[in-house]
């Protein structure tokens, strides 16, 4: 597959061979599942013709495509606009290239719960392809996609990637505009590529990075682009938080070790320290996220938009339109969100979760007043298997070392840095300050040269 930086210098002539290639080997690899929108020939052309393509999630708004969250509630949806990410993309001579698969509304960490049915990890299709960007992750990773858009909540692009082979990026919260994205969790989403390498990942961030007007959480900040800066010889002291590894495979430990060696061999510094327990970022982030999904997924009633089902009455045309729409994962996070969120709990759960928030914030404050970099696992093991999660708190729990990112609004990307004994990738992240993806940038160029990770 040929990379982004290579696909922008195509002709016309070449971009439209290269589409019609791509096509078919999508058909030929559809039991992957990456994709949940395949084109027609006409549908095919008009992409082509508009730029190179790009895998676009199932819950960024694409005028003129069903964007459906792959949810049944939103099904036939057609989106009347763009959202800010697509046109950029156009601006920028890059074109959406079909419906990236992904699990309800985002939430999960496996793909398993879209409406559409499950994506396959390319490595091995016994494996999840990680959630909830599965889709877009499985798509680069097998050569379906030149590179995708993702977006992440609590490590929804960085996950899937490390699971995948591939490099996803979270930007700082408020870099990249959600305007146009469907809504999980308003303080926590953020957009970002995921490519299959951090050229072209700094490439594709630039492209869809800027303020915009139509998005009030979107940063009013000058913008200087990363891509043209690259500097994979900058010499940065990284941390590496102690007590995070203990909750990870031995696999993982193994890769984590060899790679802190490796940046040193590099010329990198490494500093050692400790951070509050994972489980507190896990019920912070669980509490504050569900009651931000409960808010949000309160509009999809089969009212103005989106499917309706049979009813006698108003009310019995909510709980039925609701309860035939939403999955069991949506429908429990819902109900997890509402209770917190009401009286008598609000306190109790809510407002402590924000104030967890907040201390893991001014700890990341503290140690990046001692570095440039934070290097953390990205998920406690490698990809498993299918169902290999008995109950709800262990899918959670497989999200311990990304969510608290999201908890601090800061930048991370995933890069893939060794592989387990069953061939199964393993990514490790880097994590900067508010706003310095630049440094992000270097460090993970400086890390994919030391790793020379082979696919």
């Amino acid at each position: 597959m040929i990379t982004l930086k290579e696909a922008l210098c195509l002709s016309k002539e070449e971009l439209s061979s290269f589409c019609a290639e791509l096509k078919e080997k999508i058909k030929k690899d559809a039991h992957i599942g990456a994709y949940v929108e395949q084109f027609t020939n006409e549908e095919l052309k008009l992409s082509c013709e508009n730029g190179v393509p790009i895998a676009i999630k199932a819950n960024i708004n694409v005028k003129d495509w069903e964007t459906t969250g792959c949810s049944n509630i939103l099904k036939n949806y057609i989106s009347p606009y763009n959202a800010t990410v697509i046109d950029k993309l156009h601006e920028a001579g890059l074109s959406g290239f079909g419906k990236a698969n992904m699990d309800e509304f985002a939430m999960g960490s496996s793909t398993e719960s879209s409406c559409y049915g499950k994506t396959l990890n390319p490595y091995d299709n016994e494996k999840v392809p990680g959630g909830s960007s599965g889709g877009s992750a499985a798509a680069v990773a097998a050569g379906l996609a030149i590179a995708a858009l993702g977006t992440d909540t609590g490590g929804s692009i960085r996950q899937p990637a490390a699971y995948c082979g591939c490099v996803g990026m979270k930007p700082t919260y408020g870099r990249v505009s959600r305007y146009g994205i469907i809504a999980y969790s308003s303080s926590l989403d953020q957009c970002g590529p995921i490519t299959q390498n951090v050229e072209d990942a700094a490439i594709l961030y630039d492209i869809i990075s800027g303020h915009d007007p139509k998005d009030s959480t979107s940063a009013n900040i000058e913008y200087t682009p990363v891509a043209p800066n690259l500097n994979s010889d900058r010499k940065l002291t990284i941390a590496v938080i102690d007590n995070y590894i203990e909750e990870a495979s031995e696999e993982i430990k193994s890769a984590f070790s060899e790679t802190i060696q490796k940046l040193k061999d590099a010329g990198h510094t490494i500093i050692h320290k400790n951070m509050m327990d994972t489980k507190k970022h896990i019920s912070s982030y669980y509490i504050v996220a569900t009651a931000e999904a409960s808010a949000n997924l309160s509009r999809y009633d089969g009212i103005r938009y989106g499917n309706r089902s049979e009813a006698k009455n108003l009310k019995e045309t909510y709980i039925k339109t609701k309860s035939q729409g939403f999955g069991y994962e949506v429908q429990k996070r819902i109900m997890l969100g509402s209770f917190v969120l009401s009286s008598g709990y609000y306190d109790a759960y809510y407002i402590k979760a924000q104030k967890v928030r907040h201390l893991i914030k001014d700890e990341f404050n503290e140690i990046f007043k001692e570095c440039d970099l934070i290097l953390a696992p990205v998920a406690p093991t490698t990809a498993p298997a299918f169902g290999a999660f008995a109950t709800s708190l262990e899918m959670y729990l497989s999200d311990i070392y990304t969510i608290s990112v999201n908890l601090a609004g800061l930048p991370a990307i995933s890069v893939p840095v060794a592989k387990d004994a069953n061939g199964m990738p393993i990514g490790l992240q880097l994590i900067a300050k508010s706003f310095d993806e630049q440094t992000l940038f270097d460090g993970a160029m400086s890390l994919e040269k030391s790793v020379n990770y082979k696919k």
